[in-house]
């Protein structure tokens, strides 16, 4: 096995995730099997309980695991399913020491962080890294581990000692050091610095752990001077210092490393002669065509957190992948759900009109799911607008289960209709409690991870996208559900269930047969997007939103892919299995 560490320095926010991604999709490119680990240092188990302000959008796995949403970052570019355990945080790391040290398995040792918890964290390490994530049999070549924080920080050092402990165990050949830093440009002299890079590197060797490869982040390509006074200062090769310069999107990125020859670095640290050249030609003309794209369709994203976009970020992913599979120019008009709201009339009518004109500018509307009360009344007018104008819409998740409160209390006329969630009390309950959810502890709780779900309608429009498929597995991450004593009332007014569980009692997918394109899903469709295999549902809102949505009906979910020269054809990028995945012969994108 060999590992390739990915570290950050000078500031956060790097894009060590990216790195870490497109390095393992260009060893893949050469050939060789590729798996991830992300080490989180925080303390808490998992990201399940961390607000979106916090630490992004909770990314959900098939095994239920609730992670950090780079491990979507890699699930996407190597189109590879990850488990729980692909996420190591301190919180993990230690709990499963104090486990052990509770059951006597020290034998009366006294417990310390060198060398037991170290030994837990490579330990793990070993174990995950051997584990294979792309659905064949036999351990993977390369395992790319992306060491979260900053280097110097206090509570990722157990973590960079026991790595330090790890690169001399596997031994020289086995272990590559890829160090990303930051080579500032200050505009008043317009000079690129290299001293935060120095110092950063200066601060991890003196941690025990050599940098092999530089990938120094700056606004443009670093000048030759400054490679070599790197070089000089940082004991790392010329030609191993590579540069994340700004590009127009993040595909670019590991066209950057090939082009630098970064594969060649690190396969050469590696002791990988065997390693074909890596063939990116998809994934370039793909890439071409993202970057060309001019006709634009407009999605007004209705939600909480629209301050900070990565709380969305896997469903962004979805809209960009879908938008790019019907050659449409993505455009996201963010609407704050409060801001539609009358209270918000009332005190700033501007914001107010504003927030209603993006919605009514916008091709299609999207509701994501969320928790908490702030801003349901807004998403619940976003999603009445759309119903009663034949505004494509897709709901995910609380998206969905507001679409059948809104439906109840316009159609039905339950004018108090409402999720116990936000009103316990309430005399129309459409949304319920799970009974089998916890009342008590928040993690992990939730009805998590890939469910199946079965069509109950065969020429719906939800089943055509999926390829006329009989059942999907999606992910799932919620507490509530649609009350299924209120089904066949809601369903008598028209709105329909089109997808249910294997018992038929928990409700799915809900489509309003009569409307363009209504469609609400309990599962996150996003979270199995791909950059080549665009997710179903939100393929039919962008197909909807651009008026092709019929001629992707006709084909069975299938829409052009792009060829290795760049030109579309007419196979199938979007031909859903029935595992709810999309299938081409390309590689995963992620961004």
């Amino acid at each position: 096995m060999k590992y390739v560490l990915v570290t950050g320095g000078v500031v956060s926010g790097l894009g060590k995730g990216v790195t870490a991604s497109s390095i393992g999709l260009l060893l893949q490119a050469c050939g060789l099997r590729v798996t991830s680990i992300k080490i989180d240092p925080y303390l808490n188990t998992d990201a399940g309980t961390m607000s979106p302000f916090e630490h992004g959008e909770v990314f959900v796995l098939d095994d239920g695991g609730e992670v950090d949403l780079d491990l979507g970052n890699y699930e996407r570019f190597l189109d590879s399913t990850l488990t729980r355990d692909n996420n190591i945080t301190t919180g993990k790391i230690y709990q499963s020491v104090i486990d052990k040290e509770r059951k006597g398995d020290y034998l009366g040792r006294t417990v310390q962080v060198v060398p037991h918890v170290t030994d837990a964290i490579q330990e793990w390490i070993e174990r995950v890294a051997n584990v294979p994530v792309d659905g064949k049999e036999g351990p993977p070549d390369v395992c790319v581990i992306e060491l979260g924080g900053t280097i110097g920080d206090i509570e990722s050092m157990p973590f960079i000692e026991a790595l330090g402990q790890f690169s001399y165990k596997v031994g020289p050949g086995n272990f590559c050091l890829v160090h990303v830093s930051l080579v500032p440009v200050l505009s008043v002299v317009g000079e690129q610095k290299t001293k935060p890079t120095q110092h950063s590197v200066r601060g991890l060797r003196s941690l025990g752990l050599t940098p092999n490869i530089l990938a120094c982040r700056s606004t443009k390509a670093l000048e030759e001077n400054v490679k070599t006074k790197l070089s000089q200062f940082c004991h790392v090769p010329e030609v191993n210092i590579v540069t994340l310069y700004d590009v127009p999107n993040i595909w670019h990125v590991p066209l950057l490393l090939r082009d630098q020859k970064a594969h060649e670095a690190i396969l050469k640290e590696l002791n990988l002669s065997n390693a074909v050249k890596p063939d990116l030609a998809e994934w370039t003309a793909r890439t071409k065509i993202y970057d060309t794209l001019q006709d634009p369709v407009r999605i007004a994203m209705v939600g909480k957190y629209t301050g900070l976009t990565d709380s969305y970020l896997s469903v962004l992913k979805a809209l960009l992948h879908a938008s790019v599979a019907c050659h449409k120019k993505l455009v996201i008009e963010w609407v704050a759900a409060s801001d539609l709201e009358e209270i918000t009339a009332q005190e700033a009518p501007d914001v107010h009109k504003a927030a209603w004109d993006l919605l009514k500018g916008a091709d299609g509307i999207l509701v994501p799911g969320g928790f908490g009360d702030r801003g349901v009344q807004g998403k619940i007018l976003a999603t009445k607008y759309a119903r009663e104008n034949q505004v494509p819409f897709l709901g995910i998740c609380l998206g969905m289960q507001l679409a059948v409160v809104e439906f109840a209390r316009s159609i039905l006329g339950f004018h108090d209709a409402n999720s116990t969630e936000f009103e316990p009390e309430t005399s129309s309950p459409c949304i319920i409690f799970m009974p089998e959810g916890s009342t008590t502890h928040m993690g992990g709780t939730m009805r998590l991870g890939s469910r199946r779900t079965y069509f109950q309608v065969a020429d719906c429009k939800s089943s055509k996208l999926y390829g006329n498929a009989k059942f999907v597995d999606e992910r799932h991450r919620h507490r509530y559900e649609v009350n299924p004593d209120m089904i066949s009332e809601i369903e008598k007014a028209g709105l329909s269930f089109v997808g249910k569980d294997e018992t038929g009692r928990r409700m799915e997918i809900v489509e309003l047969p009569s409307h363009p394109y209504f469609v609400g899903a309990q599962f996150h469709p996003e979270f199995k997007s791909r950059p080549g295999k665009p997710s179903a549902l939100f393929l039919g809102l962008i197909a909807a939103a651009s008026g092709c949505l019929e001629s992707v009906l006709q084909t069975g979910g299938k829409v052009n892919i792009v060829s290795k020269n760049g030109v579309a054809n007419g196979s199938a990028m979007g031909k859903v299995h029935q595992n709810g995945n999309v299938y081409s012969n390309g590689n995963g994108l992620h961004h």
